[in-house]
């Protein structure tokens, strides 16, 4: 049996988007911003996803970029809010659990003389709004917060972040890649002034993604050359993946409660299974505000890649972490932040499901990884210094 169980790294394409982006590879061909007929009908393509975009995040069209993913979007907001009010101030504030597009492009960022205040984070990966509101101060003019942690599906206070941040009158971003599809999200009751995605992590195709800016909120242009995408990302837009995001987002926000139901339900199965048949084992993330698809323990005894490389061997396929961390061979940033050892960090397990996960495939690997910890416990020599 082959079970899926990495969606938060990526998810397969539906057949329904693959189908609305395929005329606009060879059809429907015209550049966007061209005046003749063929380029109408690629830019009406075009401005469609827009609107399903905006539909899905309570905006209007008007207040969407497209970008080449969430990473593209992350890079864009801080640098271009860090451009456009340096004369403001140079004090950013974002967490210590973020994904690494923000915590790489702050780093970047103190390296040409800004100030970044990495908030720490409680035991589940939480972080308070009391704590971002106190770390505001004259000169900051930007808090970025991610919606839902990638890793341990820790979901964040955002309402009433963003209100601190209104409050004090700073301008507040999101990261929610992980968030759309899951979870509903309207920017203005929410009070977002930025808000990132990714089209691949809600059925959609990859190397693409959109960025919200609130209307009357500047920012610098992140790329130039042209006037595409309001002056604001020059180049001719993926028309293909574009509306193949704007199909995916539609599809992925039209039951989403129902949806919800499903995956959860899946979820707290999976969880009481491991933590019933695998003795030694911790939750990670909060065990109530947490994503409905993600399912995160750490396994004590062993490493987290030996135990991949056995679940895969046996046709499960999931992570130990981040997708883009999975090369590393340091310990998960986010859950040392939470306050794990080395140790218990290096024995995570990431399952993140999706619609398409069946209740069969969850009992396959409830059957299977028991049987995969106990044979590297028995050959592991972190099991042999036991209590």
């Amino acid at each position: 049996m082959r079970v899926y169980m990495d969606n938060a790294a990526t998810t397969p394409v539906k057949p329904r988007v693959l189908e609305a982006m395929l005329p606009y590879f060879s059809e429907k061909f015209g550049n966007p911003s061209s005046l003749h007929a063929f380029a109408q009908q690629t830019a009406a393509g075009l401005e469609k996803a827009r609107g399903q975009v905006a539909d899905a995040l309570g905006a209007s069209p008007g207040e969407i970029v497209f970008t080449g993913g969430g990473t593209e979007s992350d890079n864009a907001v801080l640098r271009g809010v860090a451009k456009k009010y340096a004369g403001k101030g140079r004090h950013i504030i974002t967490t210590a659990v973020e994904h690494h597009a923000i915590l790489h492009t702050c780093e970047a960022l103190e390296k040409e003389g800004y100030e970044i205040t990495y908030l720490p984070v409680d035991e589940y990966g939480l972080v308070l709004a009391d704590d971002v509101k106190n770390a505001i101060r004259p000169g900051t003019i930007l808090v970025s917060v991610l919606f839902a942690n990638n890793e341990v599906g820790t979901l964040m206070p955002i309402a009433q972040i963003a209100a601190a941040c209104k409050e004090k009158g700073v301008l507040f971003h999101t990261d929610a890649v992980q968030a759309i599809g899951h979870i509903p999200i309207d920017v203005n009751a929410m009070g977002i002034d930025f808000l990132s995605l990714s089209a691949h992590k809600f059925h959609g195709p990859k190397g693409v993604g959109a960025l919200y800016i609130k209307k009357g909120v500047s920012m610098s242009p992140f790329i130039y050359g042209g006037g595409q995408e309001r002056g604001r990302r020059a180049g001719t837009e993926n028309v293909p993946g574009i509306v193949g995001l704007g199909e995916a987002i539609e599809m992925a926000t039209a039951d989403i409660e129902s949806e919800n139901r499903k995956i959860t339900a899946l979820r707290n199965r999976l969880i009481a299974g491991i933590q019933e048949r695998i003795p030694d084992v911790k939750l990670n993330g909060h065990p109530m505000l947490r994503l409905p698809n993600n399912v995160n323990f750490s396994i004590k005894y062993i490493e987290g890649e030996g135990m991949l490389l056995l679940l895969d061997i046996k046709g499960i396929a999931a992570s130990s972490g981040s997708a883009c961390t999975s090369g590393s061979l340091d310990p998960s940033h986010v859950l040392l932040a939470m306050g794990l050892s080395h140790e218990l960090a290096h024995g995570s397990l990431r399952l993140t499901l999706s619609g398409e996960t069946t209740a069969q495939e969850v009992e396959y690997v409830l059957d299977t990884l028991p049987p995969v910890v106990q044979r590297l416990r028995d050959m592991s020599p972190l099991n042999k210094v036991r209590p």
